[in-house]
């Protein structure tokens, strides 16, 4: 088999036109990533978003009206009105009413006011009922009581924190209990309100997606409000927390706190409290943007995967390759290894170049990159790498099952490529999201830096680095892919004549 694998790289290395194919795959994929690409005007100073519990980072802007809690205790209180205004985006229409799904009007216990701090939250939302949120990522569902008006409780004992909802303010239902164990002994609590940037998505005939945005606006009246436990004593405080999901001239005002009785009516401009999210609804870009030149990388490589066989076959050459090697499946496994190394090493070492430098020169350029944690970076690397070698190594098998150079490179071309290219370009979010579920394209998802949340809404597309499958699950489907066709063409190299 040594002796296999070193003529199949001597063969490689010798032939001039898949050396420059192969150099050239490096290329597009380092000059494709290190291309200025979307401009913007960003700095440190204001496009930095805070970090939550988990090290993610995180949107925290919303009104607070609070007080201190020591120890144990709970507040209850009853929304008795929660509406909104949405955005015109036709030039001299103003904005009309109405909420945005997830503007969130509820009580919260937060550890301080800083941004990005540990919390748990109750709410009644837009149009996604009443949910139990905490330390941002978590979000848990409650279906027992709608969206209007209802009565919320939120309880502290220790670091466990439930939240409850009523009907009538006397029969109570948990929605739920959460264990948060970074709050500390004296915690803010109280009441709160905040409403996420309101977006309209367009979609084209073609499946083409677009989208514009604008600040939301929220106002939340509460009633009732009853505190039980260690609260302090002397009046409630009222504040914006954050600049809000809009920093420009545009921005709405800051949020109101007004008292009147035992309740308060809220205001508040756009903002969250939420993951951060790369796209519409978000800030800037996610780290995938500077692997975008890897589609085209793959061409070159696909070409000369398939070309290591069929070449072979077209001049006659495979029959010396089988007299000198009689085991044909060994003759297959040494083509895909040598091939499937030197993609590998070709996609590890340009991954590398532009995940480092392509988000300099991003950030360079005015524009934000979300925050990739070391183990995603780690990740996208060696799985973009991988994804090249195991392309070449269905690319060797596709030139072993048909022989034939144009259809070889056509079939890796339509399978690999051609899924990402359209679902990138143009076909819409559900077809897209189909082709890169069963097709070998569907390795593309260990590029993914950003995670989907369902509490955030977002104009989540291939094109701003989210993907249907996990990464591991996309990596799957391309094996399997792999599986099949090597099969079949070890089969034929096996049982058909040279």
């Amino acid at each position: 088999m040594i002796r296999q694998l070193h003529a199949e790289w001597t063969k490689l290395r010798t032939v001039r036109g898949w050396v420059v194919t192969m150099a050239l795959g490096f290329v597009v994929i380092v000059g494709l990533g290190l291309a200025p690409g979307p401009g913007g005007t960003c700095s440190p100073d204001t496009c930095s978003l805070p970090v939550g519990p988990g090290g993610e980072e995180v949107t925290d802007s919303f009104t607070f009206a609070h007080r201190s809690l020591t120890g144990d205790g709970s507040i209850t209180a009853r929304v008795a009105s929660f509406t909104g205004e949405l955005p015109s985006f036709d030039p001299g229409t103003p904005s009309r009413p109405g909420l945005v799904p997830w503007a969130k009007a509820g009580l919260i216990l937060k550890d301080g006011v800083k941004q990005g701090s540990s919390y748990a939250a109750v709410m009644t939302t837009g149009g996604h009922g009443v949910r139990m949120q905490y330390d941002f990522t978590h979000d848990l569902t409650y279906d027992g009581a709608g969206s209007g008006g209802p009565w919320l409780r939120l309880t502290r004992t220790g670091d466990t924190v439930t939240g409850a909802a009523s009907a009538d303010g006397v029969t109570w239902s948990t929605v739920a209990t959460v264990r948060v164990p970074g709050l500390p002994s004296t915690v803010e609590a109280g009441l709160f309100l905040t409403s996420p940037q309101y977006t309209e998505i367009s979609r084209e005939a073609v499946g083409l997606t677009g989208a514009s945005g604008g600040p939301s606006t929220a106002a939340a009246t509460f009633e009732s409000v009853d505190t039980q436990g260690g609260w302090a004593a002397g009046d409630w405080a009222g504040e914006q927390i954050g600049r809000g999901g809009d920093r420009g001239p545009a921005a709405p005002p800051p949020g109101t706190v007004e008292r009147s009785g035992d309740g308060f009516t809220l205001t508040g401009g756009s903002g969250d409290i939420a993951p951060a999210v790369a796209g519409t609804n978000g800030l800037g870009l996610s780290l995938t943007q500077t692997l975008v030149g890897t589609f085209l990388g793959l061409v070159f490589v696909l070409v000369v995967a398939t070309m290591s066989v069929t070449t072979e076959y077209r001049r006659g050459l495979i029959r010396t390759t089988v007299a000198a090697s009689p085991h044909r499946g060994r003759i297959l496994a040494a083509k895909a290894a040598v091939v499937g190394a030197v993609a590998f090493a070709v996609g590890l070492v340009a991954a590398t170049v532009v995940v480092t430098a392509g988000r300099a020169v991003l950030v360079g350029n005015g524009a934000y990159v979300s925050a990739t944690p070391t183990a995603t970076v780690v990740r996208m690397v060696f799985g973009t790498a991988a994804l090249l070698a195991t392309a070449a190594v269905l690319g060797v098998a596709l030139g072993a099952l048909v022989r034939r150079s144009a259809v070889g490179v056509t079939l890796a071309m339509v399978t690999v490529v051609l899924p990402y290219l359209l679902a990138v370009t143009v076909l819409s979010d559900r077809v897209g999201d189909r082709l890169l579920s069963v097709t070998p394209a569907a390795a593309f998802a260990v590029q993914q830096s950003t995670r989907e949340y369902t509490q955030v809404d977002n104009l989540y597309t291939v094109a701003g680095g989210y993907f249907p499958l996990a990464p591991g699950a996309g990596f799957a489907v391309l094996v399997g892919w792999i599986a099949l066709t090597m099969a079949g063409a070890w089969y034929r190299l096996r049982k058909a004549d040279a």
